[in-house]
């Protein structure tokens, strides 16, 4: 029962729309709508996704209503900094940088770190899908692509490794594709996606470089709200809890759109 409730609380708050106004009861929670299945639209432009649930249930959590703001990854933190939105559920890793800026609460998922390669370089260098990433980073000369103050620039860069960086998602993408990067370091669902885009001129390398530790992202010295994120985080592993609830709607999707997981593959560390 207590699951069914929580599965229609989410369906509820998705159908909620957006306040115009300032109410301080409206929870304002920054995410960055054009990453399926975790942040997106559905056919009608409304919010959908793994990280809009993960939103609409901590309103229920809270007691407020939920406003989600379709902010630029890029722009989120300072959106936060600003007061233009309360807290960000954004897939948004942990970093000591971020940390400088932000308060994060605890980790609740964890994002694999896993690799688009182009097929030619794959071949060249006898990598398959199920090589690993030691015999990747043994490669000389391999040209990395990957996003500005994302860990798809930073994780390379800590390895020593030059990266050329991407004004966004597609392009690094289409740079792996089209053989003018050999590989990109990105989660799961947007190096599957890519790979799906161009079957024939890439692979997708499934060893992870780093389980990166996702939090929820709120102004710093906002204790009060972090406190009440943390305590809501720390039930989602109750029997019944939010992970239950996520995995009966989600683990379907994910099957279909990785190949090979479920959301354990992003609850494991």
């Amino acid at each position: 029962m207590k699951k069914i409730l929580l599965i229609l609380t989410i369906t509820i708050g998705a159908l909620i729309l957006s306040s115009c106004g300032r109410d301080s009861n409206i929870l304002r929670v920054g995410m960055d709508l054009k990453y399926p299945p975790f942040e997106t639209v559905d056919t009608s432009n409304n919010p959908e996704g793994i990280s809009v649930d993960i939103a609409y249930a901590l309103g229920e959590y809270l007691g407020r209503e939920v406003e989600i703001v379709n902010t630029d990854f890029g722009s989120i933190i300072p959106s936060i900094q600003s007061g233009e939105i309360d807290i960000a559920i954004a897939s948004m890793s942990i970093t000591d940088a971020r940390k400088e800026v932000v308060d994060f609460s605890d980790p609740y998922f964890y994002f694999k770190i896993i690799t688009l390669v182009n097929q030619d370089f794959a071949t060249t260098n006898n990598l398959d899908q199920d090589s690993t990433v030691e015999e990747l980073l043994a490669i000389e000369g391999t040209r990395y692509t990957g996003i500005a103050s994302q860990v798809s620039s930073s994780i390379p860069q800590s390895y020593g490794k030059e990266v050329t960086e991407a004004t966004d998602l597609g392009t690094a993408v289409e740079s792996v594709a089209q053989g003018t990067a050999d590989v990109l370091l990105m989660s799961a669902n947007p190096v599957v996606d890519g790979y799906k885009a161009n079957p024939t001129t890439t692979m997708v390398m499934w060893d992870p470089f780093v389980a990166s530790p996702i939090g929820m992202a709120v102004r710093k010295g906002n204790t009060e709200l972090l406190e009440q994120v943390n305590a809501f985080i720390a039930t989602f592993s109750e029997p019944d809890g939010l992970y239950d609830v996520l995995a009966e709607k989600w683990d379907d999707i994910l099957l279909d759109r990785l190949g090979r997981y479920g959301l354990d593959f992003y609850i494991n560390e």
